[in-house]
């Protein structure tokens, strides 16, 4: 499906972005695939990596402005929707500017696909937005409601929309792992309760999930995949043993299930 098709990632600076870029570009070969994201540092650095292949493109651009949304998605076939304000402190500590991205944000984009005839959007969600506990929770939660609900809202529109509900994704930046190992100098680590898990998954396994919605999507699903539960106390025992081991087998995982 993605073969020779043009495709945009929102926020494609991040984490999500370093892996779903260079495997799609392996495994399928599109026209363009055009990284969308507001921090031109970013995206000056990421450009190095593939200065030499023109399939790849960079637009500087906000998801708050529906204007640059409509200029970008000339020509988009497909869309992943990976920009969010993600860092549940500062999602805290500054409420409105959550709101703007990731619930304003939504809606631009939803508006912007459905004018530009934009085929597929698959946005990405977390955990978090099951029965959420903070503000980042709440407005991923919005937001995933408001991408279902964009199926119904195109009308006679092809556009289609589906979500995709990740875990804690291993070594992506501000995640549990590559946090715990930053502050192992201090000594303590704040963990609340020792009952605490988190469901893991590896990057890779992230964009797969994205490849899998595009192929079977239909509209307004919320795939969620069935990945394993590691409680923290255990994480946190294995990294200090092994603090360079950033990616955690799947199989090793299994071992550490919560009950």
């Amino acid at each position: 499906m993605l073969e020779n098709s043009v495709i945009l990632v929102t926020g494609g600076t991040g984490s999500f972005g370093h892996h779903f870029v260079p495997m799609t570009l392996k495994k399928y070969n599109p026209k363009r695939l055009v990284i969308f994201s507001r921090d031109e540092m970013k995206q000056w650095e990421m450009a190095k990596l593939y200065k030499d292949d023109p399939r790849v493109r960079f637009l500087i651009g906000d998801v708050r402005d529906k204007d640059r949304l409509y200029r970008a998605l000339d020509g988009v076939d497909f869309v992943v929707h990976a920009a969010a304000t993600k860092i549940v402190p500062t999602a805290e500590y500054d409420p409105f500017e959550c709101v703007k991205t990731n619930v304003i944000g939504a809606m631009n984009l939803i508006d912007a696909c459905i004018d530009k005839g934009v085929k597929r959007v698959v946005a990405l969600s977390t955990d978090k937005a099951s029965a959420p506990s903070n503000l980042y929770g709440a407005t991923k939660l919005t937001s995933d409601r408001l991408f279902v609900s964009g199926n119904s809202y195109c009308a006679s529109h092809n556009t289609r929309f589906s979500v995709v509900r990740y875990g804690n994704v291993m070594g992506s930046r501000g995640s549990v792992i590559p946090f715990f190992l930053s502050i192992k100098e201090q000594g303590e680590f704040p963990i609340t309760d020792k009952r605490m898990t988190r469901f893991m998954i590896s990057l890779e396994e992230g964009v797969e999930l994205v490849w899998h919605a595009f192929e079977d999507m239909e509209g307004g699903e919320v795939y969620v995949k069935k990945i394993p539960s590691r409680r923290l106390l255990i994480l946190l025992q294995q990294l200090m043993q092994k603090p360079n081991r950033l990616r955690l087998e799947l199989d090793l995982e299994k071992n550490f299930m919560s009950k």
